[in-house]
Formats: C-alpha cells, structure tokens, sequence
C-alpha cells in the first residue's frame, strides 16, 4: 500500500485530471465538485496498492463511483438536464466562453460512454489502450465509440 502521505501528494497533484473527468461524466461542476469529493475520500480511507498504476485507478474509482450514484439516483439526470449549466469562467466574456458553452452544450447530448471516454481520450489524452484498460472495455469498443463522438460533436458543433 502506499503511505498516507505519498498518497495524499498524489491525490493532490491529480486533482485538475480528476476534476475534468468527473465534469466530463457529470457534465456538471457541482456534481463533478461531489464526485471528487467521494472519490478522494475513497481512496483516503481504502487506499492503493504500491503495484497498481495510480491514475488509471483513480479514473476507473470515480467511473464506479458516477455509476453507482447514478442508478442509485435516477432523479438526477432529469435535475442535471434541466439546471443551466454553469460556465467556466464566471466572470468572463467573449468568443472563447461562447465556444466553451457549445461545447458542453453538444458534450451533454452525447451518451455515457461517449462522455466518459471523450473525457478520457480526448481531454485527457489518454491512448485507446490506457482507455480501455481504465473501463475495463476493449480497445475496439474505445475506438469505435470515440469515433462516434467525434462525429456526433462535428455535427452538433457544424448545425447552425
């Protein structure tokens, strides 16, 4: 197991990567806010292996976690869908905010796998391998589901 400090530094050094993953499955900052939160209390309290690759296994945690809430809450989908999003940037204006709020907006319209692994290839930059590995899926299925959301974003992105 690691030790608690080493573990702590860790978790404090990933924590933008566990933030963006967790909005990409959540498509909310709120609920992407939660989903750390219970992630890293987590793994405070359960800990890692020293032989375990540790950012594969943290995004793989918060999946499981996103999953488990979610059919625990079915509720919450229909909240998230009908709360406005919140942008990135609060307190600024401009093209770049107006392109960010298209781009959550078409992220929203993609499926569950989809958001998980464009949080995961595309944001992250993570290889179809280390995607499949971190969900437990083939490297096929990454592949094909990527491109799929690639294409549903082109649309969405391109449509007037």
């Amino acid at each position: 197991m690691l030790g608690t400090a080493q573990l702590k530094t860790l978790l404090i050094n990933e924590l933008p990567r566990m933030r963006r993953f967790a909005y990409s499955l959540t498509g909310n900052k709120s609920d992407a806010d939660d989903l750390v939160q219970s992630l890293v209390e987590k793994l405070l309290r359960k800990g890692i292996k020293k032989n375990i690759p540790a950012i594969p296994w943290f995004l793989k945690v918060c999946k499981n976690l996103w999953i488990d809430e979610t059919r625990a809450n079915q509720s919450r989908r229909k909240l998230a869908e009908s709360s406005a999003q919140e942008p990135i940037a609060e307190n600024e204006a401009g093209p770049e905010n107006d392109q960010m709020a298209q781009i959550l907006k078409a992220m929203e319209q993609l499926n569950d796998e989809q958001r998980q692994l464009v949080g995961l290839v595309i944001v992250e930059g993570f290889s179809y391998a280390e995607a499949a590995r971190t969900l437990d899926i083939p490297v096929g299925t990454v592949m094909s589901r990527v491109a799929r959301a690639r294409a549903k974003l082109a649309q969405l992105l391109t449509a007037p």
